[in-house]
């Protein structure tokens, strides 16, 4: 969401609205964001957090950044602070610390034995496997446990030994009692509690016993005083189970406001998808541009803001839809497109020679940083009698409508001068290694002394005075619109989603390169140093995104 401009109103911020004007909650606006520490945030995540700490910007309310850390099996200090670091990298601030769902664990225990007491809760001695069979369908009504008639004594006995570790694991839960035959499947005497003797990343071994997510995650907003508990559709069901649990402990009730999750063409949106990714190498790990992750959109060259225009441009509603993934390169398009310094970079480069300049001479010639912003100023441009320029900018044998340059054809070189190609030289194998070309001194800055005009504009650097970088080129990850459509996903990988050239040559002043700035190679894309793997010794240039959509061309 722009927090630059006012919030695009949605059905969300319409249900706030006429709370405010009820006062329902004091006029008061409590939000969260909730991420499970299982695995690095994706773009679908993004959206979230926009929502929901947006939302608490525009009514000048707070947002919790809270770990559901209920499960050790899948959690890992590496996961909570990439989520902390993505949250701060979009810009957004959380209200206090970070909090945990592990803060809560010795209130949910007593929440447990309180619901024992009620008659509510009582331990089971099923297995998973047991239970789930138990479950019932659909269609078809569940049975009720042999053990759930315990008497609240036994239970009460039997919930204190798991807590003290006298059980194995998966040797009892203790489970909701509520109605096996319940039209609602996540009201069929739910697990609240299982046994797993694993370390906490936070509580260390102080529990063996940890709650089950749909216990554990109401009770938080609860406790929390969360006003607007807003979550993704899947959790529409669960709803009557999260009041369930509120109504027998006669405790505040948030209010859950259910919307449709983001969902992209060419991207899988489950981290356990791109856990797989990660584990079986297909890509180098969570942060690999070619992942939907935050940290992979970050090293890729995506901005805060880009992501922040994507999400309030998509909207937020009730139905679930696929949204096309060039809107979101085109957000970032749009947004760098204001801001990136232009700089010169030719990715495959065939050497120039320009047959009548001076031999030894360099000339530092004007170039506009950003056409989008005067403010931006200029810079200078080493020329020399020889320079490089793509290879695909020349043809020996040019169709009709080719544009850039060829034998006899003048074309501009941007910021420099006019030149025209009069001979090609070829190696043994009838490769070009040199194109001579002569220049017209009349048309410093690439304008026209005489007025004539030429149809093709080529970028270039200085032979003398350029710089020697690795470029990755980075493509969509798969191939199809619906990787999941037809069996594995991974069958449907794109072998040419990343692609390296060596030897491209830069402009000498991307040398001292920041970091954190991404850049516009003229006529080619946006670029910025990887984070990861470049170094002075070995600069490494990501491509953001193209300058166009190539991929809309190619499937017209």
């Amino acid at each position: 969401m722009d927090l630059k401009k006012e919030a695009q109103e949605n059905f969300i911020t319409k249900i706030i609205n006429e709370d405010n004007n009820t006062g329902k909650w004091g006029k008061r606006v409590h939000t969260r964001f909730p991420p499970e520490p299982n695995g690095y945030l994706h773009i679908g995540h993004a959206k979230s957090i926009c929502l929901n700490f947006g939302i608490a910007k525009k009514y000048n309310g707070k947002c919790n950044l809270r770990f559901d850390d209920t499960n050790p099996l899948k959690e890992e200090v590496e996961y909570v602070e990439s989520i902390i670091d993505d949250v701060k990298w979009l810009g957004f601030k959380w209200d206090g610390k970070p909090l945990y769902a592990s803060d809560y664990f010795d209130k949910m225990f007593d929440y447990a034995v309180e619901l024992i007491k009620q008659g509510n809760a009582y331990v089971c001695d099923l297995s998973s496997d047991e239970v789930r069979n138990q479950r019932g369908t659909l269609t078809k009504p569940g049975i009720e446990s042999p053990f759930r008639n315990r008497s609240v004594s036994e239970n009460l006995e039997l919930f204190s030994r798991m807590r003290a570790g006298k059980f194995q694991d998966g040797e009892k839960t203790l489970r909701a009692k509520i109605d096996v035959q319940h039209s609602n499947l996540n009201m069929r005497d739910p697990v609240m509690y299982r046994i797993l003797h694993a370390e906490h990343h936070r509580t260390g071994n102080t529990w063996c016993i940890y709650p089950m997510y749909d216990w554990a995650h109401g009770l938080e907003d609860s406790i929390e005083n969360i006003t607007h508990s807003i979550c993704t559709l899947e959790f529409e069901d669960h709803r009557p189970l999260y009041d369930w649990y509120l109504n027998c402990l006669n405790a505040y009730h948030p209010q859950q406001i259910e919307f449709a999750r983001l969902n992209l063409n060419y991207t899988i949106m489950s981290k356990r998808k791109l856990k797989r990714l990660v584990d079986e190498g297909h890509v180098d790990d969570w942060s690999d541009p070619r992942m939907p992750t935050i940290s992979g959109l970050r090293r890729r060259g995506y901005t805060p803001e880009s992501i922040k225009n994507f999400s309030d441009a998509i909207g937020v509603t009730k139905r679930d839809a696929i949204v096309d993934v060039a809107k979101l390169e085109n957000s970032l398009r749009e947004d760098l497109n204001k801001k990136a310094p232009r700089v010169m970079g030719v990715l495959e480069p065939i050497k120039v020679i320009i047959t009548n300049y001076p031999d030894n001479e360099i000339e530092y010639l004007d170039a506009k940083n950003n056409p989008e912003d005067e403010s931006a100023g200029k810079r200078k441009l080493a020329f020399s009698k020889e320079i490089f320029i793509d290879k695909n900018d020349f043809m020996e044998d040019p169709p009709k409508k080719f544009f850039r340059l060829s034998p006899g054809k003048e074309v501009r070189l941007k910021f420099a001068y006019y030149i025209v190609c009069e001979n090609v030289i070829k190696d043994g194998n009838g490769e070009i290694t040199e194109i001579h070309c002569s220049y017209d001194p009349n048309t410093k800055g690439g304008m026209s002394e005489d007025g004539r005009k030429v149809r093709g504009t080529l970028h270039w650097v200085s032979a003398q005075e350029c710089i020697k970088a690795e470029v990755r080129l980075y493509d969509r990850l798969f191939m199809s619109d619906n990787p999941e459509n037809n069996g594995d996903f991974i069958d449907d990988l794109n072998p040419e989603s990343l692609s390296v050239i060596k030897k491209a040559k830069l402009e000498a002043s991307l040398s001292t390169a920041s970091t954190k700035t991404i850049y516009q190679f003229e006529r080619t894309g946006y670029f910025i140093i990887d984070s990861k793997d470049s170094s002075v010794d070995n600069l490494i240039f990501n491509r953001a995104v193209s300058l166009r959509d190539s991929w809309a061309r190619l499937n017209r």
